[in-house]
Order: C-alpha cells, then sequence, then structure tokens
C-alpha cells in the first residue's frame, strides 16, 4: 500500500524507460528492453534489473490507449534457457517485491538456467499504468466510511454459528453493508484510477505476460510460467488461451478455474477453504506433540483436541467481551484473522503459540476483567493501520474484474450463507470479514476480456500441477480437478505438508521434480507422486511435518 504522492515519487524516480514503440497489431512494445537499476524504494536486491513494458489497455480495441507494466529480472548464471515468467498471486501481489525477496530461491529452483522475470500486472504497484487501485484518500477516511460496521469489527461467532444471537447480530447488518458495498464500488469508480478499472484483468495480464515473451525470447517462442495461488488463474488462462505457446508451465497451489469461471466469488469462497479446518488440525497437533515446552498454547500431556479446546475457550471469552463491550481492543473476529494468517505458514507456528498467542490471552483477560492491557496496545491486532496510509483495492479490483458477472445477489444470502458454510464446511474461518471476496457481488465493474473456458486445451507442452496435501485456501481437490481436466497434458506432484503452496516447506524430493522438468523437460509418468518434506524441517521444536501427519488417521 502506497500513498498517492509516494506513489508519485517512485515513479519519477525510476529512470528506466523503454522505446515507445505501436506495431501494427496495436499489440504492445515488442522492441528490445532497456534494462537498469531499479527503484531501491521498491527492490533492494542489486542482482535485479528493471525496465517498463508498454501495453494497451484493451487488446480487442486500439482506441483505448496505453499503459505500461513494471518488470524486474533477475538473470541467469547458468546456461540460459530462457525467461521463466513468474506470479506471486494474490491476486494483487507485485511481481518486483516478490522477485526483491526470493530472486536466488527462484533462481535455484531453476537450476540457474532461466532469467526469472516478474512484473506488476495491471492493477498493482505504484510503477505500472494502470496500478493500485485507490477508492479513498486517508485511512481516516477509510474508518469514517465503514464505522460502526463489520468492516472495521469483524464477525462474532462461536462454535459453528449457530448461536442465535450471532446470527441475529449477522443478519441485522445486511442492509447497512449492502448500501455500503454499493457506495464503496461508486467511490472506487470516481477515484483516480476508475476510469481504467475495466481494463484490469486476468485476461488482459496473460496477453501483457506472452507480448513480453515476444519481446524478450522472440515472437512466438514457448512461454516458461510459474504461479502460485492466484498465479494458478493467470496459469490456467494462459494455458488455455494460448495453447500452443505453452512451454514450461509450474502451477502450485491451484484455485479450480472453473468455480472462477462459474460461481460468484462470495459462493466459491467457502469452496476453497475446505482444508483449511485440517492446517489448523495439523497447528494444534503439532502444539501437542511439542508440549509446553515447545508450544505456550499446551499443557504437559495434553491432546489436540485439548489444544483445540483452550484456543475455542479464548475465541468464546473475546466473543463475550465483543459483545458485552463493542469497543475492546480484540475480538474474536481480530483473533481468527490472526490464526488464518498463520496457517498459510508453518513457519509462523511456533510464534504464533509462543510469542502472538500469550499475548493475545492475556489482552482478552485484561478484557474480561475490565483491566487496562498496555501490552495489547502496543500489538495492535486490528485489521487497520492508525495511520495516514492509503489503502489500495488492488486485490478487490482484479479479483472482481475477472468475476462472473454481477447475479443480484443481496447481501443477506452472502451473510446466509456464511453462516451455513460455517456449518458444513470451515467452522473456523469462513466468517472471516473483511473478506475481498465478498465484495464482488457488489463491485460495479468487470473487465472487457474474461476468459471462461475450456480448460482442457491440447498444450504443446505438459505442465506440472503441484499441491500441499493440506493448504488451507487451495485445496488439493482442486489441484487434482485442473490435472483431471488437462488429462495427459499435465501431472500432479503432491507435498506431503501445511500450508498455502509448496514454498513454505522444504523439500528436495520436490525440488528434484522442479529441476528435471525445468531443465529436461522430464515428469513424473503419473499422478500419484508424493514427496515428502525434509525431515530436518520442524514446525515446532522437536516436531516435523510427518510426525503431525502420522497423527491424521486417514494418511
Amino acid at each position: 500500500m502506497h500513498p498517492l504522492l509516494t506513489a508519485f515519487l517512485l515513479f519519477a524516480t525510476l529512470a528506466i524507460k523503454t522505446a515507445h514503440s505501436k506495431g501494427e497489431d496495436q499489440k504492445g512494445n515488442h522492441s528490445t528492453l532497456q534494462w537498469g537499476p531499479c527503484d531501491p524504494a521498491i527492490v533492494q536486491d542489486p542482482s535485479v534489473s528493471c525496465t517498463f513494458f508498454e501495453i494497451p489497455l484493451d487488446y480487442h480495441d486500439p482506441t483505448a490507449g496505453y499503459g505500461r507494466i513494471a518488470v524486474a529480472k533477475a538473470n541467469a548464471t547458468g546456461e540460459r534457457r530462457g525467461s521463466l515468467f513468474f506470479n506471486p498471486g494474490g491476486p494483487g501481489g507485485s511481481g518486483l517485491v516478490s522477485l526483491n525477496g526470493n530472486a536466488q530461491v527462484l533462481l535455484n529452483t531453476t537450476g540457474r538456467n532461466y532469467d526469472i522475470v516478474s512484473w506488476d500486472p495491471r492493477g498493482v504497484g505504484p510503477l505500472t499504468i494502470p496500478g493500485d487501485v485507490f477508492c479513498f484518500d486517508s485511512m481516516s477516511e477509510y474508518d469514517t466510511f465503514w464505522n460502526g460496521t463489520i468492516e472495521l469489527s469483524g464477525i462474532e461467532m462461536t462454535g459453528n454459528f449457530t448461536d442465535p444471537s450471532d446470527i441475529h447480530a449477522l443478519l441485522s447488518h445486511a442492509t447497512i453493508m449492502q448500501d455500503k458495498y454499493e457506495e464503496f464500488g461508486r467511490r472506487c469508480l470516481q477515484h483516480s484510477a476508475g476510469k481504467d478499472l475495466r481494463y484490469v484483468g486476468t485476461a488482459a495480464t496473460v496477453r501483457d505476460m506472452v507480448a513480453l515473451a515476444d519481446a524478450l525470447d522472440g515472437p512466438g517462442s514457448p512461454v516458461n510460467y510459474a504461479g502460485i495461488s492466484y498465479g494458478t488463474v493467470l496459469g490456467s488462462w494462459f494455458i488455455n488461451m494460448f495453447p500452443e505457446r505453452v512451454g514450461r508451465v509450474i502451477l502450485d497451489g491451484v484455485i479450480n478455474p472453473l468455480l472462477v469461471a462459474t460461481e460468484e466469488t462470495s459462493v466459491f469462497w467457502p469452496q476453497i477453504l475446505a482444508d483449511s479446518d485440517k492446517v489448523y488440525q495439523g497447528f494444534v497437533t503439532g502444539c501437542a506433540l511439542a508440549g509446553p515446552s515447545g508450544c505456550a498454547i499446551a499443557q504437559a500431556n495434553q491432546s489436540a483436541a485439548d489444544v483445540d479446546a483452550t484456543i475455542q475457550a479464548l475465541l468464546k471469552r473475546a466473543h463475550d467481551a465483543a459483545r458485552a463491550n463493542s469497543s475492546v481492543p480484540v475480538t474474536s473476529a481480530d483473533i481468527r484473522l490472526e490464526l488464518f494468517a498463520a496457517m498459510y505458514d508453518p513457519t509462523e507456528w511456533a510464534a504464533l503459540a509462543n510469542t502472538t498467542y500469550p499475548q493475545v490471552a492475556a489482552a482478552v483477560d485484561a478484557e474480561t476483567s475490565q483491566a487496562s492491557s498496555s501490552a495489547l496496545a502496543s500489538r495492535g491486532l486490528r485489521k487497520r493501520q492508525a495511520s495516514d496510509t492509503v489503502m489500495n483495492f488492488d486485490t478487490n479490483a482484479i479479483l472482481c474484474s475477472d468475476s462472473v458477472d454481477p447475479r443480484g445477489t443481496p447481501m443477506i444470502d452472502v451473510f446466509k450463507n456464511i453462516i451455513l458454510e460455517s456449518r458444513s464446511g470451515s467452522q473456523m474461518f469462513t466468517a472471516i470479514w473483511p473478506n475481498s471476496f465478498y465484495s464482488c457481488p457488489f463491485w460495479p465493474v468487470r473487465a472487457v476480456e474474461r476468459y471462461q473456458g475450456p480448460f482442457n486445451k491440447t498444450l504443446a507442452n505438459k505442465v506440472l500441477v503441484v499441491s500441499n496435501v493440506f493448504d488451507p485456501v487451495t485445496p488439493l481437490s482442486d489441484a487434482e480437478v485442473l490435472a483431471g481436466l488437462l488429462g495427459d497434458d499435465a501431472r500432479l506432484v503432491i507435498q506431503r505438508g501445511f500450508g498455502h503452496t509448496s514454498i513454505h516447506s522444504p523439500s528436495q524430493c520436490l525440488h528434484k521434480v522442479f529441476l528435471a522438468y525445468l531443465i529436461n523437460g522430464t515428469l513424473p509418468e503419473g499422478n500419484d507422486t508424493i514427496c515428502d518434506v525434509d525431515e530436518d524441517f520442524e514446525l515446532f521444536v522437536g516436531v516435523n511435518a510427518e510426525a503431525i501427519l502420522a497423527q491424521f488417521n486417514s494418511l
């Protein structure tokens, strides 16, 4: 998130330009790119260089005008085999920021034989045009707009959302939240980025990437791509929009493209949480195995169920305190959000249990005893920042632009589905709010181009699909769907680990699969390859992924 002034200054200081060229087909700048140092406010890694690349706003309407994407590259140090384009997901993730932090890891994954190229897609960052999507001029304006709503407080609930008072409280917000979300959409349209919102979307980003590949590796060259999380939507669209251009493609942490093409985001979000409670179960299991010396939530000889009961009791105390006083600093909604964030990355589990949890528990105890807590004030679990930093809504813009056409779904139906899915789906995390996926039925814009299938094209080269066995937001079942759609053109590899995508857990087995595929195109014979996480990778002291999985009866 960048203030508007900062965005302008960063743009002014990135003194890297491309030649201005409009080809007859109006498909962007195919001239030689001029690489140079990156803006140090965004990229500090000296091995990464940057440039701009011109794009048409609408590939089917040359009169719409032009924009540009900010591009970053880490050069291969071995025998160069071309470019590998990388998207970090989101949607709304910055390719520049991601490459700055992960250039060496990505190079090592390819055997250092590919230039790693990433970029800030349309609707992302202060340098790309159209870039960051703003709807408010300050955080105070944001807070004022949402004051008194669940956008700031979150949804209070316990158990599996059966308490009549919790149900009534949520449903009573339906009218105001629908009005607010519709007004929010109008504000975004009227703000600085509003006129270009229809040009922000994944189909156009696919075309930008293919045009960039033409410029870097030659017209018609195979496009090599790695995408994680929402980057697999970009990947699924790419391989089916341009099946003849498919080179080496890795899709890790898959969102089922059929859901994006056919369902409202507010409906399919609970579906992609299918394994999130299992990841949470992995967390409490690891905590119990570690015991009190390795996990502050646990007591001696406790089971995973005992650890869960301790957390549920904390959630109930925070919930009751918030019901008694809506201004308490920490609510059960805040704690759920903190837990959910940690489910993405198992390397954070020990810190959550041993640092965050004791602070939160002390804060909740202070709330329930009507005491004050200076520790809580310094922690600040709240979802918004008490500063004048301007919040962007890049995720909303891309996610909702890609979504199906609005179907007139009222907010009360969104709320009722949250209640239902909290009972039949993820009890822990369905009710997390605010959530961009719940905003799209009320977002006023769809992209000028969306790809909605088919997703089973015959590809020029086979692709690699990867999934953790338990992923909180991209379940293994979605990867199995995509691999099934692609048939013999895809191979599925499963990593026996937890967290969102394979990247948070080291696996020599998976690393070898990546290298074999990227260097010589070799893939496993079938879809039954399973890679263990490295044995010495511990989620708690003395507890690795295999020890936790051994407690799961189904595995």
